[in-house]
């Protein structure tokens, strides 16, 4: 019995995690984590984007994102995205800062919402012969 009750609880607990990828009834995020895996220092910068669907009936836009360091930079839509279009944020990690897991943070500001959205890039750079 105690077994069924922390399997539910597990269950449980994996629902809001998969409910975030909706802020506020306006923006829908394909992922809000990013997760490189391993990637070799010798290789230079890495990228991934994140998509954003205008989930809301108005015309949405996103205002800014920034991000925790130098080391990160975030290019994005900076048009209207009307309702049902998408946009997208582009992370640009540079992978020059030695061989060490990363998880860095871009706070997006969306009009509409009362909360930026936090999105994750991460993994481990290894320093590997090229």
């Amino acid at each position: 019995m105690k077994k069924y009750i922390i399997i539910l609880t597990a269950l449980l607990l994996a629902l809001p995690a998969a409910a975030q990828k909706d802020f506020g009834g306006i923006a829908r995020f394909d992922r809000t984590v990013f997760d490189f895996g391993k990637v070799n220092t010798r290789d230079g910068a890495v990228s991934c984007t994140f998509e954003v669907t205008n989930i809301g009936k108005e015309t949405m836009n996103i205002f800014a994102v920034t991000t925790t360091c130098g080391c990160t930079s975030a290019k994005w839509t900076r048009t209207d995205i009307a309702p049902g279009d998408k946009g997208t944020i582009t992370a640009t990690y540079t992978n020059d800062e030695g061989p060490y897991p990363f998880d860095k943070t871009l706070t997006v500001y969306v009009s509409g919402l009362e909360r930026p959205v936090i999105l994750h890039v991460k993994g481990v750079a290894f320093k590997g012969r090229k």
